[in-house]
């Protein structure tokens, strides 16, 4: 496959520079900037310049770009954690007046426990 693969590359770019310097098919090469042609190996040449300034120009805007996605999809997993807390946050508050009940019921079991084991503690050292 890396010969193939050799191969298949040498010969596009012979085919590449045999159509560049318009020797063997006779295609002329024009480039056109501002209504203005340019043919030959001048052509050529300016094209060549500005296709890899266009390729150029793209490379910069593409890592720009991935930056700036990058950027957006952090920051909207942090805008999803801080929402999802918000919601956890709302639905604590909107919830606690019907929980009032049962913290009651919970408080007075805690506090008779915690009389029940004070008066056994109590009642421990007395024994000493």
């Amino acid at each position: 496959m890396k010969k193939l693969l050799t191969v298949t590359i040498v010969v596009l770019l012979f085919i590449a520079a045999c159509n560049a310097f318009d020797s063997p098919w006779g295609h002329d090469f024009y480039v056109d900037v501002d209504g203005e042609e340019f043919g030959g190996p001048f052509g050529w040449v300016l094209g060549v310049l500005l296709a890899g300034g266009g390729l150029l120009v793209g490379a910069v805007v593409v890592v720009c770009v991935a930056i700036l996605v990058g950027l957006l999809f952090a920051g909207l997993g942090m805008l999803v954690v801080f929402g999802l807390a918000a919601v956890g946050v709302a639905l604590a508050a909107a919830l606690s007046p019907l929980l009032l009940p049962l913290a009651i019921v919970i408080g007075l079991v805690w506090y008779f426990n915690r009389r029940g084991r004070q008066r056994a503690a109590a009642m421990k050292e007395a024994a000493v």
